[in-house]
């Protein structure tokens, strides 16, 4: 387990990858986003995106499967919030993401010594190294207790 004493500033993870389908696009933006260029392939193409896209929202969802899936057993307690989110490029269908996330801050919680706060840079790249998500997580993670 990784707690927030083991963890410091700079410390650099990378994801495996993750492709996207078109039909995992579509049912997502049929659920969750109902705009026609992430649900319709004839009016995506008529778009400024000029074909299918994913929805930021769920490319989004799928950096977080990536961090999950690549960080060590972290013992966060909560996420806290997130900042500076930006869709740079759109992820179309048989993309390929995968994420980079540095730790650039860190600090103890005032209020309670058992946890502190850690800030993360992410980046989701896409085949060709293009940025296409970039976003600041803080999370809550709990400190090792005293021996």
């Amino acid at each position: 387990m990784q707690f927030y004493d083991d963890i410091s500033i700079g410390d650099m993870r990378h994801s495996d990858g993750y492709t996207v389908s078109k039909s995992e696009i579509v049912t997502f933006g049929e659920k969750y986003d109902p705009q026609p260029f992430h649900t319709d392939e004839d009016a995506a193409e008529d778009s400024v995106f000029g074909g299918l896209v994913a929805s930021g929202w769920q490319t989004a969802a799928i950096c977080m499967r990536l961090h999950v899936e690549s960080s060590e057993e972290m013992a966060t307690l909560a996420g806290v919030g997130v900042d500076n989110l930006r869709w740079r490029l759109p992820l179309r269908p048989g993309d390929t993401l995968r994420l980079r996330t540095e730790i650039i801050d860190k600090r103890r919680s005032e209020s309670d010594p058992s946890r502190g706060f850690v800030t993360t840079r992410h980046e989701g790249l896409n085949q060709g190294d293009e940025l296409v998500i970039s976003y600041e997580a803080t999370a809550m993670v709990r400190r090792e207790a005293d021996e």
